[in-house]
């Protein structure tokens, strides 16, 4: 089966040159004329798709090869184009940077050719003037499985030095699909790890998004942006759909018996089925997940319902388990710690054995306290900020049976944070992470899988339809 959508990849020599302003623009700006538009992120990134979400008002998804696999990037994308009439597809880092010491595996240039897909590449021109040729070709022709079907020039300082540049570029074979001058830039501010979420400042985010979208629609060539979108070759595989892929993978034994002793209830014959609602928390305080995490979940059978930490008191009526995601639980320590009716809720759910699955911030929040503050004291550790910042792909293997896994197997994830854990006593780990410096990270306990990583469950569906299998027994 193949599929083809207009695609193109945004794409910069390094991080800096313009990446997100330009892809986020050209979001907004082709929605605007009212396309559809399939926006993407290469990497584990969450921030950025928020920002797309808010240019092209669909769901941001990412495309990682790494957390994921290579085989699932074209499957991922078309599912997320679904119904679209053209896709944007913003790059991570340099074009050709990817995870350390796998050579080009999730690295910008990696997933544009398993999407076969032309690059735009957004060069910051600040400082140069006939040396950009030299970049462009290098960058073109370094990999030729990588289009790189046009440039766009980023801090142009003058009609003069644009001149200059594109006299440069007529000897590159590169055409330029844009200009885009040195001015004031656009409001994003940022912080400890990264930009700050578009769900902590919707209404100055909307005219952030606004303003690029303006940038990108006086600065660049959208007729011949749209062009080079539709030489986009077909893709020779079909998209990914949750449920399938719940029916290819494994069965999933449970870790152990029903903390009520018994099998499952079955409602009346002809009456309605009982409820398995999972809990997933969101809000400002908790905004990283993956939207596949989710519909994995619903294809297993769960109705997924939203929650907010900060503000509301109890979880949501007949929860039967709990997601905690990443986000910045450190940002909101004092509100979090305040809302001590939900803290003692989380506390009596996993108390009673319910699954519960923290990612992250979601194990900042179980802990006894974050920063000195009292958090829901599920795990028996205390967390703090710190200077370090921890950060990096991991190979990692289950060394405990878990609401989640069971031992022994295999996922990859992503760590990326500015605290520390002091574990006390009385938990399982819940992975061994590979490496050159072996160890072992996370907590599992009764119900509760908490850990650092950051997992794409994608990549082993058979993760959901275990959490949601020992929902209905427990």
């Amino acid at each position: 089966m193949t599929s083809s959508v207009p695609r193109l990849v945004i794409a910069a020599p390094a991080s800096g040159s313009g990446k997100t302003t330009v892809a986020t623009g050209l979001m907004a700006a082709l929605t605007a004329r009212g396309l559809a538009v399939s926006p993407h992120k290469v990497g584990p990134d969450y921030i950025d798709p928020g920002y797309h979400a808010l240019a092209t008002g669909r769901v941001g998804r990412n495309l990682d090869a790494y957390l994921c696999g290579p085989e699932l990037i074209g499957p991922l994308f078309l599912h997320g184009a679904r119904g679209c009439e053209i896709a944007v597809v913003e790059g991570v880092m340099g074009l050709y940077d990817g995870a350390a010491g796998e050579g080009e595996l999730a690295s910008t240039a990696h997933v544009a050719k398993l999407l076969r897909a032309p690059v735009v590449l957004v060069v910051d021109a600040s400082s140069q003037s006939r040396s950009v040729a030299a970049l462009v070709h290098g960058f073109a022709s370094w990999d030729p499985e990588v289009r790189v079907g046009g440039v766009i020039l980023n801090k142009v300082a003058s009609d003069r030095h644009e001149v200059l540049l594109r006299e440069a570029l007529d000897s590159a074979g590169v055409p330029v699909l844009g200009v885009l001058r040195r001015v004031a830039p656009v409001e994003t501010p940022s912080r400890h790890l990264g930009l700050v979420p578009v769900a902590e400042r919707r209404a100055s985010a909307v005219e952030a998004v606004a303003a690029m979208a303006a940038q990108v629609e006086a600065g660049c060539d959208l007729e011949g942006l749209l062009a080079l979108a539709r030489g986009a070759g077909t893709l020779p595989c079909a998209a990914w759909d949750p449920a399938e892929a719940l029916e290819i993978a494994p069965p999933p034994p449970l870790p152990f018996p029903s903390s009520r002793g018994s099998a499952p209830s079955t409602p009346p014959e002809g009456g309605p089925p009982d409820r398995l609602v999972v809990a997933v928390a969101g809000g400002e305080a908790f905004t990283f997940s993956y939207a596949e995490h989710t519909e994995l979940l619903r294809a297993a059978g769960a109705e997924v319902v939203t929650f907010d930490p900060l503000r509301d008191e109890q979880l949501p009526d007949g929860t039967r388990g709990l997601v905690i995601g990443g986000g910045f639980p450190e940002v909101y320590a004092a509100e979090l710690s305040a809302n001590e009716s939900l803290r003692k809720a989380v506390a009596e759910l996993a108390l009673s054995k319910a699954p519960v699955a923290a990612e992250c911030a979601g194990l900042l929040y179980l802990c006894r306290e974050l920063d000195g503050r009292p958090m829901c004291g599920v795990v028996d550790a205390s967390a703090r900020m710190s200077e370090r910042l921890t950060l990096g792909y991991r190979d990692a293997v289950a060394v405990s049976d878990s609401v989640l896994a069971g031992a022994g197997t295999r996922m990859r994830g992503h760590e990326f944070h500015r605290t520390v854990v002091e574990p006390g006593a009385g938990a399982a780990p819940a992975w061994g992470v590979r490496g050159p410096q072996p160890r072992v990270e996370g907590f599992v306990q009764q119900g509760v899988h908490a850990s650092y990583l950051h997992t794409h469950w994608a990549s082993v569906p058979g993760v959901a339809r275990r959490f949601v299998e020992r929902c209905r027994t427990s």
